[in-house]
């Protein structure tokens, strides 16, 4: 049964490495090389969301033969806003990580 009051994030959301057609949901400047779930739980926490539940043990639905990730928020507002406001802490977290 669908749970109207979480949105799911996964992390093959912000992977670079694939095309939309794969599961990308944002653009190519919003996304990073093969992010990894204590990343992507790390940008959440600093956006300021919350995360009921995460699993690192699952597969994308799109790529059934990679192991993704994944985090559970309440949901607060768009999902498409929530995701551009991970994707700038992730970004953040990447570039001071290469300096």
């Amino acid at each position: 049964m669908k749970d109207y009051e979480h949105i799911v994030i996964w992390l093959d959301y912000f992977n670079k490495n694939l095309k939309k057609s794969k599961g990308r949901r944002l653009g190519l400047e919003k996304c990073v090389f093969d992010p990894s779930l204590n990343e992507l739980m790390d940008a959440t926490k600093t956006a300021g969301f919350e995360i009921t539940e995460s699993n690192d043990k699952v597969r994308f639905p799109k790529r059934p033969f990679v192991r993704s990730g994944y985090v559970i928020l309440p949901k607060e507002s768009s999902k498409t806003k929530v995701l551009d406001k991970i994707s700038e802490k992730l970004i953040a977290k990447r570039a001071k990580q290469s300096k």
